[in-house]
């Protein structure tokens, strides 16, 4: 296994799928020591949250409009694709065609073209139950002996692995969707581990459980295999792709964007006792409120009241995330308190997608050191 470069001086290329606010891309860069080159973000207002904080890096625009052979390549690939179709509180329409949750197949082309040597991915626990329905092949004769028909129902969920055929590669068998995305790196020549687990066990205040998979190439040059073709044809977008700087950015490097993850990383595990102050202003949660000040090195902001009684405002919700203050809050971005609720609430937490790279040691032998 060949070890991966950490040289300042030439850091590894970042391409940025589904990038949101960056909290996938800060992790990556922080534990592989790389620089994100460029993004794809459809949503404007959320796009140019990225672009303040990676000035140099392009927005490829819609991923389904990309030409990926003309792309600059990259060391490593990332994103978190939609996960409203195998998100457990959706409709659990799972990874198919024509479903958000299919664009999946976008970034496997991408994989294939681009041949990365590492690929990061993020998405939520569904991704585990939700099944993946492939169309069915011309001339595939599997079907007559197929127990059940592969449509996303209380019938085919039962039916998802183990399978007789025990690989899921039967067009007209159900297969869980995470056994889908795997399946596929495996076809694209990589070697993968996924982990999921929850922001807890980083400290954070809430659950957020987040399913992660890192693969490494293990077989160069691997051989087409048509993911769009292999998942139909899901249609164009219509973004266009654009640089989305509303504000003149501040160029900054991945390391210097990416230091207080390291501090994050050495308060995490260290004792916390809630104060009395805690305690009468946050109650049952005091603990947990002191712990993640403690952590992000910061209070936790207001709360809004209104007749409904409280709920987390913007900031809050920011912090809960545990980025900078004003990382996607900054009123320069011009983005509306609905916005940064959705662009925060879609978002990666880095500290969380950090500590599974470290878990994954095993398989990146020479990566940043800790802070």
């Amino acid at each position: 296994m060949h070890d991966t470069p950490t040289d300042p001086a030439s850091p590894l290329r970042i391409g940025s799928l589904f990038s949101g606010y960056g909290g996938l891309d800060l992790a990556v860069e922080h534990v592989f020591g790389g620089e994100t080159v460029w993004f794809s973000e459809i949503n404007e207002p959320v796009a140019r949250v990225f672009a303040h904080h990676w000035p140099d890096a392009p927005n490829l625009g819609d991923i389904t409009r990309i030409s990926w052979s003309q792309v600059e390549p990259v060391d490593i690939l990332i994103g978190g694709f939609p996960c409203q179709d195998v998100s457990t509180v959706g409709k659990r329409a799972g990874l198919a065609p024509g479903t958000r949750s299919g664009l999946w197949a976008h970034m496997g082309t991408a994989i294939e073209v681009l041949q990365p040597q590492w690929v990061v991915i993020e998405n939520v626990r569904g991704l585990l139950s939700s099944p993946a329905i492939r169309p069915i092949t011309e001339g595939d004769d599997n079907a007559p002996r197929n127990p059940c028909a592969a449509t996303p129902d209380d019938t085919a969920l039962r039916a998802l692995e183990p399978d007789p055929w025990h690989l899921g590669d039967s067009a007209t068998r159900p297969l869980r969707a995470a056994g889908a995305v795997l399946g596929d790196l495996a076809d694209l020549g990589m070697d993968a581990q996924w982990i999921g687990l929850p922001a807890s066990l980083v400290g954070a205040p809430h659950p957020r459980f987040r399913v992660f998979i890192l693969a490494r190439r293990a077989t160069p040059n691997s051989a087409r295999v048509g993911f769009v073709t292999r998942w139909g044809d899901l249609g164009q977008g219509t973004g266009e792709a654009g640089n989305d700087r509303a504000v003149a950015p501040d160029h900054r490097s991945g390391a210097s964007r990416t230091k207080w993850i390291a501090e994050q990383e050495r308060r995490v595990g260290d004792l916390v006792v809630a104060s009395r102050g805690h305690l009468r202003r946050w109650g049952r949660y005091a603990d947990a409120i002191a712990r993640w000040e403690h952590i992000t090195g910061r209070p936790a902001p207001a709360l809004l009241t209104d007749a409904t009684g409280p709920r987390p405002s913007p900031l809050f919700v920011e912090w809960l995330m545990g980025l900078p203050h004003g990382w996607a809050t900054n009123p320069a971005y011009g983005l509306t308190a609905t916005q940064q609720i959705t662009a925060l609430g879609n978002g990666v937490l880095p500290l969380q997608a950090t500590h599974v790279l470290r878990l994954c040691d095993s398989m990146m032998p020479t990566l940043a050191p800790h802070g």
